[in-house]
């Protein structure tokens, strides 16, 4: 059926109206690989926009050219994204209402009142990663390839555990600004700070990879060191450093490749990068990588003879400034670059 319907489809022209992400012509149940948009920002405590970003990128990806000099005409394999759930975007609403009161007071400290709403909207977290894991399930029962678009970087605590019962001996390479290690922040359990700490608390990790963190707090510090076992954190302070005194970057990839093990699930957070990539990203954090870097690593896994079995990718935004509920319309190129990153990222799990 795929043969027979790309010999209608051309790679070359331009999208048409009603094609799916990339403007490819597959349908869910064509596709070998299923994008799942997870709308989702109830925790945020910054900017906002993330449960904006799935559909944003839907948007910009029809702008990329589909041959890719690296990885040929990989999308012939077949991807699709599938419709947002009516149902969490109702609870991002909800929750994200009951979220604002603690997001607003700084906290639930001293107010059994807050307590029992921070409660609340974990029973929505509750909800949405069981809707998570269930999807993703389905969906590598299939035989099928899965990448999470969120939403802010809570969304794939319930993709994480569904690859974990079919890969148990996984590891995370995550890119990321923030360590995301801090335990049950501003109140909220299942916070977007907090999705690391619920992986590797909550699953049977082994293997956490953390690359590109500038922003941390003592805690989490001191986390990282307990659990030196399982996390491995390469500092964007350290990286920074071995660059400027002089080691190629191909060689500093060696050093964190050589700490993954055979199966690859690539956790990437936006404001990993340069924030001149994702200026719109609801917490940017001076320094990063820069997108080529981000790329050559990705690449470099999957040269290394390790299979990356499955992604997300988080904390696009179009949205709104921290000050004002107007969308800046500068914000398109947040959704840009998110597309071409989750190109990449498809190619790489699909070759």
């Amino acid at each position: 059926m795929q043969n027979n319907f790309m010999k209608k489809f051309d790679a070359n022209a331009a999208a048409s109206k009603d094609s799916g992400i990339f403007g490819l012509p597959y349908s869910v149940e064509e596709a070998k690989l299923v994008l799942l948009p997870v709308p989702w920002e109830v925790t945020t405590s910054y900017g906002r926009g993330t449960a904006k970003g799935p559909q944003a990128i839907l948007q910009a990806s029809k702008q990329i050219d589909l041959f890719d000099m690296e990885l040929g005409n990989f999308f012939e394999a077949g991807i699709a994204m599938q419709k947002e759930s009516k149902a969490v975007q109702q609870w991002n609403k909800e929750a994200g209402k009951l979220a604002q009161k603690i997001i607003a007071a700084g906290g639930v400290e001293a107010s059994a009142k807050l307590r029992k709403i921070a409660t609340k909207v974990d029973q929505y977290s509750v909800r949405l990663n069981e809707y998570v894991y269930s999807s993703t399930k389905h969906i590598l029962s299939q035989g099928k390839r899965v990448g999470v678009v969120g939403g802010d970087h809570s969304t794939p605590f319930g993709a994480i555990q569904a690859f974990l019962e079919k890969y148990p001996a996984m590891g995370i390479l995550h890119f990321d600004a923030h360590a995301d290690l801090r335990a049950a922040f501003e109140g909220f359990e299942y916070s977007h700070a907090s999705i690391m700490h619920n992986v590797v608390e909550k699953t049977g990790l082994t293997h956490l990879v953390q690359v590109g963190i500038r922003d941390f707090c003592e805690e989490e510090f001191h986390y990282i060191k307990k659990n030196s076992q399982r996390i491995t954190t390469f500092f964007d302070t350290a990286l920074a450093e071995k660059k400027l005194s002089g080691a190629s970057w191909s060689t500093i990839c060696e050093e964190i490749i050589n700490c993954l093990p055979a199966e690859v699930y690539v956790s990437f957070d936006i404001d990993g990068l340069d924030p001149r990539f994702c200026p719109h990203t609801g917490t940017p954090v001076p320094g990063g990588l820069d997108l080529q870097e981000a790329l050559y690593l990705i690449k470099k896994v999957a040269q290394s003879g390790r299979k990356i079995i499955g992604f997300d990718l988080n904390e696009v935004s179009p949205g709104t400034a921290v000050s004002s509920c107007v969308a800046d319309p500068a914000a398109e190129w947040d959704a840009n670059v998110g597309a071409r990153l989750l190109y990449k990222l498809c190619g790489w799990a699909l070759v």
